[in-house]
């Protein structure tokens, strides 16, 4: 990118405007959806009138252009509103992430003019969930494992093959299908991404999974039976550029998960404070104990250095500086930390900390899907160190 193309793209949203969005959005998240949890839970849904302000807020297009419809936020400004959904049911957030992140990326960085102009701005309104349909019992964390076959037939493509885990598969209304059309050889991976309706023909979705955690945030298997798209379906119009066009969402998704577990992690530490500060034993407040105010500290500083380092990598995204460790190392670091603070939270809430209702029984079980998805900690570790290794035998 240049550096003028980077000024220009910096300058979507100005500082005041933004100022306003986030604030809009703090507000709604502690206000509206905070109070309005253990229903989440409970129902395993969002109240439909919460996605109506969802989508009249545009947070179902917060990262799409705005020339589709959207509110253009850059990443340095997506990892912001992060935090703050990152401060409730974790399930809110996926709602309108695929539309904003990885589904939607894909069309944002790699689409056709044609294919923007068909579905960007239903995806921006929110009137269309886009699903990212990638993984597969076979191939998860690393794409080049993909079994989901493509073949060309005359002017159609003819798709064949099983995806899992897919977020927001119930609802969708397009889904973005990677798929291999040749052997992986020197040329490339073969790997290419459709778009693919969910009404066409031999889409089956199966029923919602059920989970550990993060009710109200769907997902299901999703199995393409001689599904025929027409050659227009296919992304970018080109064959190759499946490959990129995962690991350029993922990487980018990777930075706003951090983010997220940014926000969890913040809940976390402020319930454990609030707790801390009321619960007593021996006709003290609990936060009064040295062993209590020690796990306080350890989640406090966690929190902070997990922010600083999701910011630093948000801003070297958007410059373009690092679009390859960083978002891994900000992923790793973050989502264990999220993991070690809910941890915390439930020792420092002690026997109630472990009841169905209090806030940090359900951000423990949430908060562990964090380190799986959108590449698991052990991929993050190799795609550091390989990076690392490789850039060294370059520069010897």
């Amino acid at each position: 990118m240049t550096a003028a193309a980077a000024h220009d793209h910096r300058l979507a949203v100005d500082a005041e405007d933004f100022a306003q969005i986030h604030q809009l959005v703090h507000d709604f998240i502690r206000t509206k959806v905070v109070p309005r949890e253990a229903e989440i839970m409970q129902t395993n849904e969002i109240p439909s009138d919460l996605r109506a302000q969802a989508a009249e807020m545009g947070l179902f297009g917060y990262a799409i252009p705005q020339e589709w419809g959207g509110l253009g936020l850059d990443l340095t400004q997506d990892v912001e509103l992060a935090m703050e959904f990152g401060y409730t049911s974790l399930a809110l957030r996926s709602m309108f992430g695929t539309n904003n992140g990885i589904a939607g990326q894909v069309l944002v960085n790699f689409g056709t003019d044609e294919q923007k102009k068909q579905w960007l701005e239903g995806i921006a309104s929110g009137e269309v969930v886009a699903s990212f349909a990638l993984t597969e019992p076979g191939a998860g964390s690393n794409p080049a494992g993909l079994r989901t076959k493509a073949v060309r037939d005359g002017d159609e493509w003819v798709i064949d093959g099983q995806k899992r885990f897919i977020t927001n598969a119930p609802i969708a209304d397009l889904f973005v299908v990677f798929a291999r059309t040749r052997p992986a050889d020197e040329s490339g991976t073969g790997i290419a991404v459709f778009l693919v309706p969910a009404d066409t023909p031999g889409v089956e979705v199966g029923p919602k999974d059920s989970k550990m955690g993060q009710e109200g945030a769907w997902t299901a298997d999703v199995t393409f039976d001689g599904v025929r798209v027409p050659a227009s379906a296919l992304v970018g119009g080109d064959e190759e550029k499946g490959y990129k066009a995962a690991m350029t969402s993922l990487a980018r998704g990777r930075v706003h998960i951090a983010a997220l577990s940014v926000g969890q992690a913040q809940r976390a530490l402020d319930e454990s404070v609030a707790y801390a500060a009321s619960a007593t034993q021996g006709g003290k407040p609990i936060g009064t104990f040295q062993l209590v105010q020690a796990m306080l500290a350890d989640q406090q500083t966690g929190v902070m250095a997990g922010r600083a380092l999701v910011r630093d990598a948000a801003a070297k995204y958007v410059s373009g500086e690092d679009r390859r460790t960083a978002p891994s190392a900000a992923k790793l670091f973050c989502t264990e930390m999220v993991g070690k603070v809910a941890d915390l939270a439930v020792q420092i809430h002690g026997g109630t900390g472990y009841m169905r209702e209090v806030p940090v029984e359900r951000i423990y079980r949430d908060v562990r899907l964090l380190r799986l998805y959108e590449g698991t900690s052990e991929i993050q570790r190799l795609i550091i160190g390989g990076n690392l290794i490789r850039a060294a035998s370059t520069h010897s």
